[in-house]
């Protein structure tokens, strides 16, 4: 047995053909794999953004009730790890540059090999002391080395997506003939700036004469122009439809070698992404509408070939749940402190696994949904706190966490199963509550738009209790509790 994990960041589901036939974007790889997988209809988010989704990945477990964006820990399950170590061989490609910097430099060496391909969203690749030109509609979140990778990136043979499908399929081409391995092949696109080769653009042609380059709009409300809008969803579009294309390569290889007898495939993203949508920009700030929180996910399992070309509804997150559906399918056991399920049933017989999922940032809205009601539950108090961090790794992004110095050591609980980790206070969480947008309550069945907030006290009771037990089971922190205005039982 084999598997093969597809991976891309921010790819919408509601964009996708098998999602929504009547989808603008041209995505045809995708309806051909939802003929040769179980496509899933209630796949949600876990820990919000990058790092925290692979986190959980790893580990099976959500994190965002203890740590924010940071590495694995000493004290952490690793699946590719567990695979390892059962003589499964693990082998990463990816573009993603996060995993090689200070707060992700811990989950590449997980597995038996990686490659690592330059140049997404203002890596710091190619050295350049000469100040570029920059257009002024470009974000500018990293934008001066963004815009010295482009050139390095075509012409296509050289974008970093393309190399990074590259590098799998030639995994796949070396090793076809063996057996007992995972493939992880993790694309950074559609992930903004949504830059590539033009041929893809001019799949999506109509823009309004002599508009401005518009590829990467900041994160936050919407502030542009209707054209404007429209360009960045079409230049959106046209990343997709250059995953799409990847997406039809590793098909093919699966046609080449008669993969599909032997190797499951799994294709899925961290989370989505908003187009305007709600009058917001991305992610982070906003709530958790469904654009960025319900994502696609689609999985061909060997063992079930009935299961290839059939929906699926029951509720999965699969940030937590697909670490134990890799472990049980090279027949080893999750761990102890494991909480995601094995989706093997699911895709066989649509067997339910959860009841309620929650989801959300460290330090934000704690969200939660059954599948048809979801819920996003602000803080209670006025300065967001109290609130921690727990880690043995006080690392961040490019650097270390703020507040370190004010750390203590305490007892972790079944976070670090009973190790000490230190206890960073936070001040304040960036953009925390910033938004200002308190309580939510949708009923997706009649309001799939999120457009008529409802007021349902039984409901909102009801997924308070649901949440208050999942984040027991996390073993979240007191504070929590009290931060979220929820009563332990």
């Amino acid at each position: 047995m084999r598997c093969v994990m597809l991976m891309f960041d921010s790819l919408n589901r509601h964009l996708l053909p098998p999602y929504d036939a009547r989808s603008w974007v041209k995505a045809p790889n995708f309806s051909r794999l939802a003929g040769r997988a179980a496509t899933f209809d209630k796949s949600y988010v876990c820990s919000m953004p990058c790092m925290p989704a692979r986190h959980d990945l790893h580990t099976a477990r959500p994190n965002f009730l203890h740590c924010n964006w940071g590495p694995l820990e000493p004290f952490d399950d690793s699946v590719p790890a567990m695979l390892s170590k059962a003589g499964v061989y693990t082998h990463l490609c990816s573009d993603h540059y996060h995993y090689w910097e200070t707060g992700g430099a811990t989950y590449h060496t997980q597995y038996d090999s990686w490659e690592c391909y330059r140049g997404q969203e203002g890596d710091p690749w190619i050295g350049q002391v000469a100040e570029p030109h920059i257009p002024d509609t470009l974000n500018r979140k990293s934008r001066r080395q963004d815009w010295v990778n482009r050139p390095f990136m075509t012409p296509d043979a050289k974008h970093p997506q393309t190399q990074t499908i590259t590098g799998g399929l030639e995994f796949i081409d070396r090793n076809h003939a063996q057996d007992r391995w995972f493939l992880q092949i993790e694309c950074f696109d559609p992930h903004e700036p949504f830059f590539c080769d033009p041929s893809y653009r001019r799949l999506y042609p109509d823009d309004p004469v002599g508009m401005p380059l518009f590829d990467w709009p900041e994160y936050g409300r919407v502030k542009q122009t209707p054209e404007q809008v429209e360009a960045a969803r079409r230049n959106y579009a046209a990343l997709v439809s250059k995953c799409d294309e990847s997406l039809g390569r590793v098909l093919d290889a699966f046609d080449q070698y008669g993969l599909w007898n032997d190797t499951m495939l799994i294709v899925w993203t961290d989370h989505g992404f908003l187009l305007g949508e709600h009058g917001w920009w991305a992610k982070n700030e906003p709530p958790l509408y469904e654009q960025i929180s319900h994502t696609p996910l689609f999985i061909h399992d060997p063992r079930q070939p009935l299961a290839d070309g059939q929906r699926r509804g029951a509720l999965v997150q699969p940030a937590i749940d697909l670490g134990p559906t890799l472990l049980g399918l090279f027949d080893q056991s999750p761990t102890r402190r494991m909480i995601g399920q094995d989706l093997a049933k699911v895709i066989e017989i649509d067997t339910p696994v959860r009841e309620c999922a929650i989801f959300g940032y460290h330090g934000k809205e704690v969200n939660i949904t059954d599948g048809r009601y979801v819920y996003y539950r602000g803080p209670a108090t006025d300065n967001n706190g109290p609130l921690n961090v727990y880690t043995l790794m006080p690392t961040a992004m490019r650097g270390y966490k703020p507040n370190w110095a004010d750390s203590e050591l305490v007892d972790g609980g079944d976070l670090s199963d009973q190790q000490r980790v230190l206890r960073l206070p936070v001040v304040k969480e960036a953009g925390a509550i910033d938004a200002g947008q308190g309580r939510l309550l949708f009923d997706l069945q009649n309001d799939p738009s999120q457009e008529r907030p409802l007021h349902d006290p039984a409901t909102e009771a009801r997924l308070c209790d649901a949440m208050i037990e999942l984040m027991q089971r996390c073993d979240a922190p007191a504070e929590q509790y009290v931060r979220m205005g929820l009563k332990m039982s």
